[in-house]
């Protein structure tokens, strides 16, 4: 169970830093993805974007199989 939460959180910090670039792509803007501002700040927590990159590789990942 650690495994899979260190892996998630491994996943998010990943998606987090790579966000401004995937925002090009309209990845981090789908209903789902909160923003929000704080102490001036901007906060972002992709979870529809999550969610769909990870069928993505899902899917990949079977088909290379």
């Amino acid at each position: 169970m650690i495994r899979w939460v260190f892996t998630i959180f491994i996943a998010l910090i990943v998606f987090s830093a790579l966000l401004p670039w995937l925002e090009k792509l309209g990845i981090g803007r789908l209903p789902g993805d909160l923003r929000f501002k704080l102490f001036g700040r901007v906060f972002s927590l992709p979870f529809a974007s999550t969610i769909l990159l990870s069928l993505a590789v899902l899917l990949i990942a079977r088909f290379l199989k």
